[in-house]
């Protein structure tokens, strides 16, 4: 939640300077809770105090059928304002009945219904952050009540604290919500104050790093910088938590993708702050990437730790259970830069080959030993590295344009030289089957014709057709590892027509040759 500089002073002035108590990953809060980083959605950065029972109910509605709960998203979070301004006469919280005529429980009922568990938000002090009642010294009380409405989940801030000890505080509802005897995952929102990464594992199942997150990138940037930090205070059970994923809400995509995989390679909570009800196919792209999903909720629970960082050129490496290590290429800078590192370099034992899995395009690659790539200004490539061989040359694939969540298409089947290429529904027809070669060809229809740039033009807006393999340079294209696909005789970017509009990424799509630009209807994936 949002904080005032007066909150920030009180606290100064009046919180007594104890010290810390410094708890290791090993001495998690043992409620058997978040094992890995908690998914779900959270309503305030989309919609601050406009809650209500039919946002969460339409949101649950959306996290199932958008795939997002397939993907492993559990939580639906309340934040603040969901209460009326007063206790009732027995100093029990009152969820409003204008914005929740079922009550909390009624909302749990159907959230529940739905395979998904419900959050809630509190604040430790004697008010919320937007001024409803807060739970210190109700602490037994509200957590009782919480239980009983079938809460799975408490965000638990820091406003109005009255300059009483974190610890104190915290602990407080830590032992209330074990005293009910009903699970609930607790998310200490306490903005990163009193070193709460040494203490939180002994006290709750995240806690906050940093103040609040906006949609910028700047705010992005500096968050990723203080929690990259706090690796050795993660692990099963308990996580630094740097605060929702802003994906969807006004970044563009290569920065959105950017924090998506940040936070995994973290092993962050990943909390969706955006408003899925009409989240495009672009976000649900990032949300939705089982391959990365993979990284963050990864067994072992390691957070990612920085390897290198020179001129805001950063390698990020995450051991992963299986022996594998999810390396994150990351250019802080505004302009695209070449970020290298090695095999050894990011924990790997020596091999005389490793598998680059990337996972974002799904393009597999062959090394010895170099992880190297142009990544885009304010962008990211994300590999899996493993030891052994492989490449996705020679290997037929759907190619999913990232915009749409459709695939690559030869029109209506045909196989006539000349014939468009356009967007359409996947559907696994020999027509969407496309395969790499190692001279740079995409080739369909096992191989007899091939992507071709018409006519040889090299200008923006060139059309893309169907036509014989010819070993010409207008049908060589390069799969690089920001996802894009490039035209080797024109240096442009396979693109979606008008599908950076909203009136775009239709059935029937023209697929043309453009200026690369980084949007999403320029990424494209092997399916």
């Amino acid at each position: 939640m949002r904080k005032a500089a007066v909150i920030l002073a009180l606290v100064t002035l009046f919180a007594p300077a104890a010290a810390t108590v410094t708890a290791s990953p090993a001495e998690a809060l043992g409620n058997g809770l978040a094992k890995t980083p908690p998914m779900g959605w959270n309503d305030w950065n989309a919609f601050g105090c406009g809650i209500s029972e039919q946002l969460v109910k339409d949101t649950a509605d959306r996290m199932v059928a958008n795939g997002m709960k397939d993907a492993g998203y559990q939580y639906v979070n309340i934040d603040d304002c969901w209460m009326t301004h007063n206790r009732d006469s027995a100093g029990n919280l009152v969820p409003d009945p204008a914005k929740f005529p079922d009550g909390i429980k009624g909302t749990a009922d159907y959230v529940h219904g739905k395979g998904l568990k419900l959050g809630i938000y509190e604040s430790a002090g004697t008010a919320t952050c937007a001024g409803y009642p807060g739970s210190l010294n109700h602490e037994q009380q509200d957590a009782n009540s919480f239980a009983a409405w079938g809460v799975d989940y408490l965000k638990y801030d820091n406003c109005n604290n009255q300059g009483v000890p974190y610890q104190q505080r915290y602990n407080a509802m830590r032992d209330a919500l074990a005293r009910t005897g009903r699970p609930i995952v607790y998310s200490l929102c306490e903005w990163g104050e009193d070193s709460v990464w040494t203490w939180g594992s002994a006290t709750g199942n995240l806690w906050r790093t940093t103040g609040d997150i906006n949609a910028s990138y700047g705010s992005m940037l500096s968050i990723f910088h203080s929690n990259v930090k706090l690796a050795q205070y993660a692990g099963p059970g308990g996580w630094n938590d740097p605060d929702m994923l802003e994906v969807g809400n006004g970044m563009s995509f290569t920065e959105d993708r950017s924090e998506f995989s940040l936070w995994a390679e973290m092993a962050a909570p990943l909390i969706s702050g955006t408003d899925l009800r009409g989240a495009t196919p672009a976000t649900l792209s990032l949300y939705t990437d089982r391959d990365v999903i993979a990284v963050d909720q990864d067994s072992l629970g390691r957070q990612g730790t920085q390897v290198s960082s020179s001129g805001g050129l950063d390698v990020l490496a995450k051991p992963l259970s299986n022996g594998d290590v999810a390396v994150v290429l990351f250019n802080e800078n505004g302009s695209a830069a070449t970020i290298s590192t090695t095999a050894s370099a990011v924990g790997l034992p020596s091999a005389s080959s490793y598998r680059l899995n990337n996972l974002w395009s799904h393009v597999v690659t062959g090394t010895s030993g170099s992880i190297s790539a142009t990544v885009p200004g304010h962008g990211s490539v994300m590999y899996r590295v493993s030891q052994g061989s492989g490449s996705s040359v020679g290997t037929t694939h759907p190619l999913v344009a990232a915009s749409a969540n459709r695939c690559l298409d030869v029109y209506d089947n045909q196989t006539t030289p000349g014939t468009k290429i356009e967007l359409w529904d996947c559907g696994g027809g020999a027509n969407q089957g496309w395969t790499p070669t190692a001279a740079g060809e995409l080739r369909v229809y096992g191989g007899t014709q091939c992507l071709d740039a018409y006519n040889n033009q090299t200008t923006p807006e060139t059309k893309v057709e169907l036509w014989g393999c010819s070993g010409g340079a207008n049908q060589r294209f390069e799969l690089r590892p920001d996802g894009t696909i490039v035209g080797t005789q024109s240096g442009l970017c396979l693109d979606v027509a008008h599908g950076d509009q909203s009136s775009g990424n239709v059935n029937g799509a023209q697929i043309q040759l453009y200026t690369c630009n980084g949007g999403a209807n320029q990424q494209w994936r092997l399916g």
